[in-house]
């Protein structure tokens, strides 16, 4: 009730603040037609942007009407083939996600990270928390692939790299996901990352494998076995639930749309370095030269984009149905 009442405020929160600028620009409009000075009219499109960045922000917020999509989120990012390559293009993308949440005011928590042999890394799960986390990033889910001159490689040629990215809600105490003890088997085992000789020492790091769905997942980043088991459980029963809700929503494509499934070499976003500057979403088509921007977190116009494309879809379906 507490998490809901949040929300709720920060809701009229929001609006009132979108009606204070509108009336702060109704108030410019009529002072620069009645001068008409260059200071005026510089003020006046201040005001203008201020007014259409918070209603895109609103309108995003407007589209995130599932269930889940109020939820905090948890990003796995783990590199495709190509070794070192990939590995250091996966953590191009933690650092990318991690600014863009520095930018929307979400806490970050690392789970579980496992370096790479040289650069890079070769897994990551981050805990992504503030309301609507899951909503925003449930777009970035599938395969992101790079195309650059490779760092690494010292003939100076261009290599294309991949790396996927999984987004699922953090399941919170109001729905219910079982996961029974005879379902799954606990393994603990020394941590292998970076932490000091406390965390890799003892044996705190906790291995979850579940039965039924056959999902295995680690945690080692904490110096407690108790706080990674914790952990561990979270990043289950979010994945358990996501399974599900990805179960519902492949029957209802199959009923009413065809559903392109996310898979190796079917990339939905393209980080073009080299011979051009360019960052394609495959699904929306939006395009953005300013590729540094971007790594940098600057994935709003795309989030924006991919859930109004969601949002067509959803009419679209409503007027099949029908």
């Amino acid at each position: 009730m507490l998490k809901e009442k949040s929300i709720l405020e920060e809701w009229i929160f929001e609006l009132e603040d979108l009606e204070k600028n509108k009336t702060s620009l109704e108030e410019w409009m009529e002072l620069a037609d009645e001068e008409q000075s260059q200071e005026a009219l510089e003020a006046l499109n201040e005001q203008y942007i201020s007014l259409n960045k918070k209603l895109k922000k609103i309108e995003l917020k407007a589209l995130l009407a599932a269930p889940e999509d109020k939820n905090n989120a948890i990003l796995e990012i783990h590199p495709g083939a190509g070794g070192t390559e990939a590995q250091d293009w996966a953590e191009m993308l933690l650092r990318m996600y991690k600014r863009w949440a520095e930018d929307n005011n979400f806490q970050l928590d690392l789970l579980d990270y496992l370096p790479g042999d040289e650069a890079g890394l070769k897994s990551v799960t981050l805990a992504v928390e503030g309301n609507y986390a899951f909503g925003l990033l449930k777009g970035e889910k599938g395969i992101h692939r790079l195309i650059r001159i490779s760092p690494f490689d010292t003939s100076g040629r261009r290599h294309t790299s991949f790396a996927s990215v999984d987004v699922y809600p953090d399941v919170t105490q109001d729905i219910e996901i079982e996961v029974k003890d005879e379902d799954i088997r606990i393994d603990v085992f020394r941590s292998s990352g970076p932490g000091g000789q406390s965390v890799n020492k003892t044996s705190s790091a906790v291995r979850i494998t579940h039965f039924p769905s056959g999902i295995v997942v680690q945690c080692q980043n904490e110096k407690s076995q108790f706080r990674n088991r914790e952990s561990a459980l979270k990043i289950l029963k979010a994945r358990l639930y996501e399974q599900e809700l990805q179960k519902q929503q492949e029957d209802k494509q199959l009923k009413y749309s065809s559903k392109n499934a996310i898979a190796w070499g079917s990339q939905i976003r393209t980080y073009t370095l080299q011979p051009y500057r360019l960052v394609k979403d495959h699904r929306t088509n939006t395009e953005d030269g300013n590729v540094d921007r971007i790594l940098d977190g600057g994935l709003d116009e795309f989030i924006r984009n991919y859930l109004l494309s969601l949002h067509g879809q959803k009419w679209s379906e409503e007027d099949q149905i029908s």
